[in-house]
Parts: C-alpha cells; structure tokens; sequence
C-alpha cells in the first residue's frame, strides 16, 4: 500500500501530464459522431448526449428511422421539451416487420427530408440520426447524398448516428466512432424487451 506522500506524488505527475496534454487542445467545432456495433447502448448514448443539449438550453432535433411504431421512453420524454426538443419518429419498425421493400424506403425518404432540414438549420445544436445506420446498410437511402449533407451542416453542430453496421465512408468520416460490443444480453436467456431499458 502506497503512503500518503507517494500518492500525492504520483497524482502530481499524472496531473501535469495530463496539462501538458491539454495545453494545446483549443479548437471547437461540431463533431459527427457514430454510435455502431452489435452491443446495446446506441441510441441510449446518443440521448444521454441529447440530455446534455438540453442542460445548456441547446436546441437539438432527433429523426428516428426506425422505431417510430414504438411508444418510447425516450420520446415521451423529449416531447416534454418542445422549446428545446423537435424530435420526428418516422420509422414503421424494423424492416422484417414490415416486410415490404417499397414501404421501407418510403419511410426511410421522409426520414432523410426531415434530417436534411434539421442538418441545413443553424438552431439546432445537434441533430440525432437514430438506426439510420439500418437505413444505409438495407440500401434504402444513397450512402454519398447522406455524407454530403452532414459534411455541409453548420460549421458547430453536431451529428450523431446511430445503428449497427456503420458503412465504412461514415466511420471514416466521423471525428468519434464508438463500437459498442455485446457480451452479454438478456434476450438470450428469453428476457423480453422491456420498458426503461430498451425503449
């Protein structure tokens, strides 16, 4: 066990590093970030981080591209913040649900008309894409017209997608990509959904 002194110390460097590190770190502008991989937790990140929007009275704008047939939490919260918070649940459920092609990409286009206006107005300090990810990988919105749009949002506003299987051209465009890997999931051991954890 370490004495008090030796502690002290080793804080002490690590704290300078830490300065050192920082000194530099300056800059400010609106960051794509991409929320991907088979783990829960996506979409749940991404409303923390619209949480904190609404903290610093920052306006946001959230298009849901998949789970507009749900009753969310998540939505039901937010509509509580209308000043603050205009979020468009535009998606019909998963794409096996629907299990019509024709329907899905017309769901998919509304979608994209409402992220497109959202990502062009400077009021919104962050737009939330959830499961567009799902959109871009099932082919039923173009990949190029989609980074197009996000590369020309205004100069601080943030954009965060969400959904497994990023396409690569995402990832390689975004400022932070998390992947979010399952270890453990309590489906498998025949738990269902569950209201206040998955939606």
């Amino acid at each position: 066990m370490t004495s008090e002194t030796e502690h002290a110390g080793k804080m002490r460097r690590i704290k300078e590093a830490r300065d050192r590190m920082m000194a530099d770190k300056v800059g400010e502008k609106g960051l794509l970030v991409v929320h991907t991989g088979k783990g829960k937790g996506k979409s749940s990140s991404a409303f923390g981080m619209v949480m904190r929007c609404l903290g610093h009275g920052m306006k946001v704008g959230v298009v849901q591209y998949v789970k507009g047939a749900w009753d969310t939490g998540e939505a039901r919260f937010l509509r509580k913040f209308p000043e603050l918070c205009e979020i468009r649940t535009l998606g019909e459920g998963f794409t096996w649900e629907t299990q019509d092609k024709a329907r899905d990409i017309a769901a998919a286009e509304r979608a994209w008309a409402e992220s497109r206006r959202m990502l062009g107005d400077s009021q919104y300090r962050m737009v939330v894409l959830d499961e567009l990810n799902i959109a871009l990988r099932y082919g039923y919105l173009p990949l190029e017209p989609v980074l197009e749009a996000i590369a020309a949002r205004p100069v601080l506003q943030h954009c965060v997608v969400t959904g497994r299987n990023a396409p690569e051209a995402l990832v390689e465009a975004a400022d932070l990509v998390t992947e979010m890997t399952l270890v453990k999931h309590p489906f498998r051991a025949g738990i269902k959904a569950q209201a206040g954890v998955e939606f």
